[in-house]
């Protein structure tokens, strides 16, 4: 393992990779990745690779307008097929207090350029005719956003990165961050120390505990979430957009012939465990028939558990941490990093060589907003 680099990166992740990748291609290749498991085998490959751009506040539907072109672009940048659908995403309104709400994000969402819309039942029963609108006041559709294959869209990154001179040294736990006069100065590892003036945390939903080795204080939480894949079934198109109970968190999308769904558990505690609770697969499962009843005849093929890294404003901590010197983060997306992860790597990459971020303003972003007392709550979290 190199004992040097120009940078290190915490996290072999989509951030960690897509932020490697952006560095490198600005010319900044002596960069080191350090992953305790895998590349791309956190938090990312547990995603369920929606990718989306209809947010509530302009630097979240910003930096997804700039992602969202990269990953349509992928194959032709990378080589990869990673699977992209752009086959839209329907958030459905249950509850009628939300209305004011979703049209106000929507006139946002269009004032910069989203080809997002409101849809009334009728137009979304022609959209997804599957579902059950009784209770169904509206909601919105882009037919841009979609989904696709988190690891594969990982790996791209990752080779990209390798072929410009980035190293990626696996199952390579950081032990330590090393601190002298106020700044960063290196890390310890489980295989060796490595000296550098500048450490970049993407360690998801480790945050908490990567950035207290530097005495910092971010505020990342982990939830468990579960996914679940059903059997291919012909009781639905694969012709769907992600579709999302916006109330309950619910949400399906065809995956692999079948479909791929799951539904937010408000009452998770914090925690790492990866362990499917059969108990709420069967919750969700009920939910799901009721909402959109031909899951009744679809078999569950296999179910899995990730963490969602999340922050008090469900937004994440992107920049500088202040003190000490050298120490920066991108994490806590709040379920959103993987489908945000390219335009999070050229901000930060701006931010590094150049010393300010132009593409898109970020400091809503900043890390101290939360000593500041200044959070930017994002209003669209499933």
């Amino acid at each position: 393992m190199k004992h040097t680099a120009e940078a290190i990166v915490v996290g072999a992740g989509i951030m960690g990779c897509a932020i490697a990748h952006a560095l490198a291609e600005r010319g900044m290749t002596d960069v080191l990745v350090l992953d305790k498991d895998a590349i791309g085998r956190g938090s990312t490959a547990d995603a369920a690779g929606g990718i989306r751009q209809q947010f509530s506040t302009e630097t979240n539907i910003r930096i997804a307008q700039y992602s969202v072109r990269v990953w349509e672009t992928y194959q032709e940048r990378f080589g990869i097929d990673i699977g992209l659908r752009q086959q839209g995403y329907l958030f459905l309104l249950t509850n009628p207090a939300e209305e004011a709400v979703f049209r106000a994000n929507l006139a946002l969402q269009q004032s910069l350029g989203v080809p997002s819309r409101w849809v009334a039942p009728p137009d979304i029963a022609a959209i997804n005719p599957g579902v059950v609108l009784d209770d169904v006041v509206g909601g919105t559709f882009c037919p841009e956003d979609g989904w696709c294959d988190t690891y594969s869209a990982t790996v791209g990154f990752a080779q990209a990165a390798r072929k410009l001179g980035v190293q990626f040294q696996e199952e390579t736990p950081v032990e330590g961050i090393t601190i002298e006069r106020g700044r960063v100065v290196g890390v310890r590892t489980s295989t060796g120390n490595v000296a550098s003036p500048l450490v970049i945390i993407c360690a998801g939903p480790y945050t908490r505990l990567v950035g207290a080795m530097a005495g910092v204080e971010l505020p990342v939480d982990p939830y468990r979430r579960m996914s679940f894949i059903t059997e291919p079934f012909e009781g639905l198109p694969q012709s769907l957009p992600m579709t999302i109970e916006f109330a309950s968190g619910l949400y399906f999308h065809p995956e692999s012939h079948g479909f791929l769904f799951g539904m937010a558990n408000r009452e998770e505690p914090i925690g790492f465990s990866k362990v499917v609770d059969e108990e709420w697969m069967i919750a969700t499962v009920e939910r799901l028939v009721e909402r959109a009843p031909a899951f009744e005849n679809a078999r569950v093929l296999r179910g899995w558990a990730g963490s969602y890294e999340v922050t008090p404003d469900a937004n994440p901590l992107v920049g500088w941490v202040g003190e000490p010197e050298g120490l920066a983060v991108a994490a806590g997306f709040s379920g959103h990093g993987f489908m945000q992860g390219p335009a999070i790597g050229a901000c930060m990459a701006e931010l590094i060589l150049d010393g300010c971020v132009s593409m898109v303003d970020i400091a809503p972003f900043r890390p101290s907003r939360f000593a500041e007392g200044e959070l930017a709550q994002e209003h669209n979290v499933i």
